[in-house]
């Protein structure tokens, strides 16, 4: 049995955050559902938003997307504001990726002078059988080491 769990939050550009998705013995496993972009204030400001999910702790938050990094597990990207003609939201994200430690969240804005954004996740929480928690642990430690 599954339920949807859900996190929101406003960053400002340069930030990186933790969501506490780990739990003692690993057997409670997360895969992201949705993942979108809200601007700080919309129609008033231009706004270039990148924000990306990652598997283990990152260092910089940039806008550079390389769908090669097995590390990512989704990544979103919002044009928005007064001087733009039309908003434009894309988000991708890995859905068949299960995770059962934390996730890390990176955002930069490459436009606006506000530098803020909102995001929204939700998230569909399973258990997890000893077979799919060893998989999902090692894959995070493989991770680390490619870093």
């Amino acid at each position: 049995m599954s339920r949807i769990i859900s996190f929101r939050g406003l960053m400002q550009s340069g930030d990186i955050e933790t969501l506490r998705m780990s739990t003692n013995k690993g057997l409670i496993g997360y895969r992201i559902t949705k993942f979108q972009l809200f601007p700080h204030k919309p129609g008033s400001q231009d706004a270039e938003d990148v924000m990306k999910i990652y598997k283990t702790p990152q260092s910089t938050a940039d806008n550079v997307v390389d769908f090669s990094d097995q590390r990512l597990i989704a990544a979103s990207f919002l044009t928005a504001g007064a001087s733009i003609a039309y908003s434009y939201s894309e988000a991708v994200v890995f859905d068949l990726e299960k995770v059962n430690q934390d996730l890390y969240i990176t955002y930069t804005d490459t436009n606006s002078a506000d530098k803020q954004c909102n995001y929204y996740i939700e998230m569909e929480q399973m258990a997890l059988n000893i077979d799919e928690q060893t998989v999902a642990t090692l894959k995070d430690i493989r991770n680390v080491g490619s870093q």
